[in-house]
Parts: structure tokens; C-alpha cells; sequence
């Protein structure tokens, strides 16, 4: 009766959460049609537009790693409303935006935004699910969720795209639809009550905060799990933010259709993560990754040289594509589990006023991974091709697969605690 008294307590702290995390996924998931659209409407090129990705996770990175350990003082939702707020006012001078350089700055307000969003949803998880069960649930659900908003995002992106005019500004006013969402997100959690007693140790000043973060880090256990989490945003967010880019210039997709793959991709990670919390009920983690990572390097080495023979035209569309065409977007499925397992593994084994020092070590390495997985990939695509950039991914792949069963043997000879 506790357990469900609390659940019902903390339903309107969750559906913010959710809706956060949603907002977020149209946000940082735009890069990948931004990536394609300002090579269009701005005549940049591909080496220069990867550097969004850059503009979007160093900020990440920086303020997840200043602001972790003092998070829980500042507060969690104080964190959150802010981080909402300047999203808001970004989105809402988007449409007025009439060159490249401000595509920098938005990516940076949003990178900025999502790190106080980020570590303290985290944080938050820890404070709201009575048991590492829940805790487990609840992460996957809130990734789903987060793809979701992904997918979704993506699908409307490509209502605003005009595939006979690249130089045309229409899809800018997608933003006026994603400022809408954020200033609505920003008085459900205004309104939505959240108790932060647990999070902090009250006695403890922001310097024994900072070095309890850093002591952290260079645990044995912490480097593994960094590892892992690094390469997995690494290959995941290189596919992401290239994948329109790759159905226009190795399939010749049009534009709009482009655009469409990066959704069908989200769709698929989504489907994966829920997916994957019932499958984690029934088998160990480690044998789930393993068998995941291993199918995505099989559909990478049998898509790709398909990808050869397949020219699409102006004519085509989802009912009469090619089967490559299918195929690439349905990795997604596996590389789905990885990301919310591993990090609620490491959550739900720690004090609750120790989670938002690890929440930041999550945010940072997930986004310098996602940087170099973008910057790369764009960097491959523009001196080679996109085939060979995604073949590329199978480096990481294999690397992955190595640290996951480090981690596994580290956590099979001691119980986290760090």
C-alpha cells in the first residue's frame, strides 16, 4: 500500500519527467535535419555543418561536469525549469534566423538546457521509484519515451520540408511548434511537487560535493562503465545525425523521405527499449547487449554493399522502396537496450545523493561521444563516402562489446561500491 501511495504521490513529478524528456528528443534530435537542411538552405558543406553536433554536446559536456555535484543544492527542478526556459526563448527567435552561425548558438542554449535537464531527471529517478526494479522500469520507459519524441519530431520535421526548393526557410517554423511544447512542459513541472530532501547530504559543502564526484570517476568499475556508455552514444548518435544525410546521398532518397528514415530509426529504438525491459525480466544483460551488438554489426555488413545497387527516384516512396531501404533503420531495435541498461545498473546501485555526481558523468561522456561520432562521420563522409563512414561504426561496435564484458566481470567480483 506504501509502495503504491508513492507512485500515486509522484505521478505528476513522472508525466513532467516524461514530457521533459520528450521536449528534449525534438530538440537535440533536430540536429540531424538541421545537419542536412543548412547544407541545402546555406550552401555550407558537410565537414562544416558536422560541427552542430559539436555546438550541441561540448556544452553538455562542460555544464554536466561543473554543475553535477552542486545540482542537488541548486535544486532539481529549480535546474529544470531554467533549463526549459531557454529553450523556449531559442525556439521562439529560430524563425526569425537567417544564417549559419545562429544554428551554432542554438545548439549550444539547447546543449546547455538539456545538461540541467538531464542530470537532474536522473537525480530525480532515484527519489520517485521506490526499489531498483522500478528504478530499471522507469529508465527504460523514459528512454522509450525519449525516442518517441524523436520519431514524432522527425515525422513533422518532414511535413516542412519543400524537397523542390532547398534554399526554401519553411521548415524554420517547426520551431514555433517546438517552443509551444517547451513553455508547456515549463508550468507542468512549475505545478508538479517533487521532494528533494534525499538528494543532498545537507551538512556537506559544494567543494566535498565536487570531490566526491571526481573520486568517483576514477574507480575502476566508473572507467568501465564510462567506456561503455562513450561508445555506445558514439555509434548511436553518429547513425542519428547522419542518417538523412545518407538516404539523400548514397540512395538519392528525396529529401522529405530522408528526413523520414531518421524517424523510422527513432521508432525502432523505441520499440527496442521497450522491448528490451521485458526481455531483461527473462535473461542476463550481459548476454542481451552481447547478442544486440553482434546483430547490428551483421545488418551494417550486409546492408551496406547493398546500398551499391539501390538508386532511388523522384517517384519512390515507403510503399515501393528497396529492402535496403528497411533494413538500415531496423538496428535500431538492438542498439536500443544498451544505453538505459547500463546507466541504471550504475543509478540504481548507489546513495540517492550520489546520483547526481554519476548522472554527470553519464551526460558528459554521452555527449563527447556523441561529438566524435558526428564530427567523424561527417568528416568520412565528406573526404570518402557515407558508406564507408558507417562501415566505421563497426570499430566502435566491436570495442563495446569488449568493455561490456569487462564490466560484467568487474561487477561479478565486487558489489558497486563506490
Amino acid at each position: 500500500m506504501k509502495i503504491k501511495n508513492k507512485t500515486m504521490k509522484n505521478s505528476g513529478i513522472k508525466f513532467s519527467l516524461f514530457l521533459n524528456y520528450f521536449v528534449f528528443a525534438f530538440l537535440l534530435n533536430s540536429v540531424g535535419t538541421v545537419i542536412l537542411q543548412v547544407q541545402r538552405t546555406f550552401s555550407v558543406t558537410q565537414s562544416v555543418a558536422s560541427v552542430l553536433e559539436g555546438f550541441k554536446d561540448i556544452p553538455i559536456a562542460i555544464t554536466s561536469f561543473v554543475l553535477a555535484s552542486f545540482l542537488p543544492k541548486i535544486g532539481l527542478k529549480k535546474s529544470m525549469l531554467l533549463g526549459l526556459l531557454i529553450v523556449t526563448l531559442f525556439c521562439f527567435l529560430t524563425p526569425f534566423s537567417n544564417d549559419f552561425w545562429f544554428f551554432k548558438l542554438l545548439f549550444a542554449a539547447i546543449g546547455v538546457s538539456f545538461a540541467l535537464i538531464k542530470v537532474a531527471v536522473f537525480a530525480t529517478i532515484g527519489l520517485i521509484t521506490a526499489d531498483e526494479k522500478e528504478h530499471g522500469s522507469f529508465m527504460g520507459v523514459l528512454e522509450a519515451i525519449f525516442m518517441a519524441g524523436v520519431l514524432i519530431g522527425n515525422l513533422l520535421f518532414s511535413l516542412f520540408i519543400d524537397d523542390n526548393n532547398p534554399k526554401s526557410t519553411l521548415w524554420l517554423n517547426m520551431y514555433w511548434l517546438m517552443g509551444a511544447l517547451s513553455f508547456i512542459a515549463f508550468f507542468v513541472l512549475l505545478f508538479s511537487p517533487l521532494d528533494e530532501e534525499k538528494a543532498t547530504i545537507e551538512k556537506r559543502s559544494f567543494k566535498e560535493d565536487f570531490k566526491e564526484m571526481l573520486l568517483i570517476t576514477f574507480k575502476p568499475l566508473t572507467l568501465i562503465f564510462i567506456a561503455s556508455i562513450f561508445l555506445y552514444v558514439l555509434i548511436e548518435q553518429s547513425f542519428q545525425s547522419w542518417f538523412p544525410t545518407f538516404y539523400q546521398d548514397i540512395l538519392k532518397a528525396p529529401a522529405s523521405m530522408a528526413i523520414q528514415a531518421g524517424a523510422v530509426l527513432a521508432g525502432a529504438i523505441m520499440v527496442g527499449r521497450l522491448l528490451g525491459g521485458l526481455i531483461l525480466r527473462k535473461v542476463k544483460w550481459i548476454y542481451l547487449l552481447s547478442a544486440c551488438l553482434s546483430i547490428v554489426a551483421i545488418i551494417v555488413l550486409v546492408a551496406l554493399p547493398l546500398t551499391k545497387n539501390s538508386s532511388l527516384n523522384s517517384e519512390i516512396s515507403w510503399l515501393n522502396a528497396p529492402f535496403v531501404v528497411y533494413l538500415m533503420p531496423l538496428m535500431g531495435l538492438f542498439l536500443a537496450p544498451i544505453y538505459p541498461t547500463l546507466n541504471s545498473t550504475i543509478l540504481s546501485a548507489l546513495p540517492k545523493h550520489m546520483h547526481s555526481s554519476m548522472s554527470g558523468l553519464i551526460v558528459v561522456f554521452s555527449a563527447l561521444g556523441g561529438t566524435t561520432g558526428s564530427i567523424i562521420t561527417g568528416y568520412v563522409f565528406e573526404t570518402y563516402d557515407g558508406t564507408r563512414a558507417f562501415y566505421f561504426s563497426l570499430i566502435p561496435i566491436a570495442a563495446i562489446f569488449t568493455t561490456i564484458w569487462l564490466l560484467n566481470s568487474l561487477t561479478k567480483k565486487q558489489k558497486v561500491a563506490l
